[in-house]
C-alpha cells in the first residue's frame, strides 16, 4: 500500500473569508443595524474576523459608508431594546419556599445594567439624538454678566509736542 501526498492545490480551502464581497458586507451591515454586535457577527463561521472587517473599513469606502449608517440604525435598535427590557417585569418577583411573593433584586439590577449599557452605547453611536445635551454658559466676574469694553486710545506721533 503506497501513500500519496496531496498537493496544496488539492486541499479544501477552509477558514474565514479574507476577500471583501458585497454579500458579506451587506450581511454584516444588516445584522449590525438590527442590534447585533460586530463581535457576535464575526463569531459566525462564515464571517471574517474583526481585523478583516476593520481592514475593509479602511480600504472600501462604500462599505465604510454603509457600516456608519448601520451603526446609526443600531442605536435606534438599542433604544427599542431598552423599552422592551424596561417594560418586561416578568422575572422581577418570585414565590419563595413559604409561598410568599418576593422581589428578585438581582434580576432588577441586571435589567438596570442592561438598560444602562444600551443607553451608553446609543449615546456614543448617535450623540446628537441620544447623548446628553451639553451646554456652555459664559459669565463674568462673580457669576454676573460678561462686561464688554471698547477702549480707544489716541497716541501722539513722535516729535509733536
Amino acid at each position: 500500500m503506497q501513500l500519496t501526498k496531496k498537493k496544496k492545490s488539492d486541499a479544501i480551502k477552509t477558514g474565514r473569508p479574507l476577500s471583501y464581497t458585497v454579500a458579506l458586507a451587506d450581511e454584516i451591515c444588516e445584522r449590525i443595524a438590527h442590534g447585533e454586535s460586530l463581535r457576535a457577527i464575526c463569531m459566525s463561521e462564515h464571517m471574517p474576523n474583526k481585523s478583516t472587517v476593520f481592514h475593509w473599513l479602511q480600504q472600501v469606502e462604500l462599505f465604510r459608508d454603509r457600516y456608519e449608517k448601520a451603526r446609526e440604525s443600531q442605536a435606534d435598535s438599542l433604544v427599542d431594546d431598552i423599552l422592551s427590557i424596561a417594560d418586561n417585569g416578568e422575572n422581577d418577583t418570585y414565590i419563595d419556599e413559604n409561598g410568599n411573593k418576593r422581589v428578585d433584586t438581582d434580576c432588577i439590577a441586571r435589567s438596570r445594567l442592561r438598560v444602562d449599557a444600551r443607553k451608553w452605547i446609543a449615546a456614543k453611536l448617535r450623540p446628537i439624538k441620544y447623548g446628553d445635551k451639553v451646554t456652555q454658559e459664559v459669565t463674568g466676574a462673580g457669576g454676573g454678566p460678561v462686561e464688554h469694553k471698547i477702549v480707544r486710545e489716541i497716541i501722539d506721533p513722535v516729535g509733536n509736542d
